[in-house]
């Protein structure tokens, strides 16, 4: 009973998040297991088989992936089969490609832009230059990882993060 009722939250949120998406243009249609929300006046592009959301993996019922083509220009491009986990972050201002067979874990962000100007006169104005990322077929990408902007990862690239137990020294 307790995994119909799982069941039937997710679908109705799926579709809630469907509706309130206002991407501009999306080629291809994902799988969704968790809700999906896109965004921006670019494009999307979903390989066959592409999917987002994992059933028995973290933020399933608490967390929705958001995908952003900021500007008119701003393109992402999935390739086919790319399983991305719960609760991802992707935002373009330019481009990013995930090519096909790759696997990204829960909680991982991608970004082509700092989105604000790093000059200390000029943080309220959009980043002078966004860099594409671009990632190749068969990469295995872990949980809780950021892509910055400007990152090449080239075929069968695994990138993960280990986080351990921090002890400072003492005077």
């Amino acid at each position: 009973m307790k995994q119909f009722l799982k069941h039937i939250i997710l679908r109705w949120k799926v579709r809630k998040y469907k509706i309130l998406s206002s991407i501009a243009n999306t080629i291809g249609k994902p799988i969704y297991v968790q809700p999906l929300l896109l965004e921006g006046d670019g494009t999307i592009h979903f390989g066959n088989n592409t999917s987002f959301g994992i059933y028995r993996s973290p933020y399933l019922l608490n967390g929705y992936g958001y995908i952003e083509a900021r500007g008119k220009q701003a393109e992402v491009h999935f390739g086919e089969h790319v399983a991305i986990n719960n609760s991802c972050v992707i935002t373009a201002e330019k481009k990013i490609t995930i090519s096909k067979n790759t696997v990204i874990g829960y909680n991982c962000h991608i970004s082509d832009s700092s989105f604000h100007n790093l000059a200390i006169d000029k943080r309220h104005e959009t980043d002078p230059d966004p860099q594409e990322v671009f990632i190749d077929e068969n990469v295995f990408i872990g949980n809780n990882v950021t892509i910055l902007k400007g990152v090449t990862l080239g075929k069968n690239v695994v990138v993960a993060v280990s986080y351990t137990h921090l002890t400072l020294p003492t005077k």
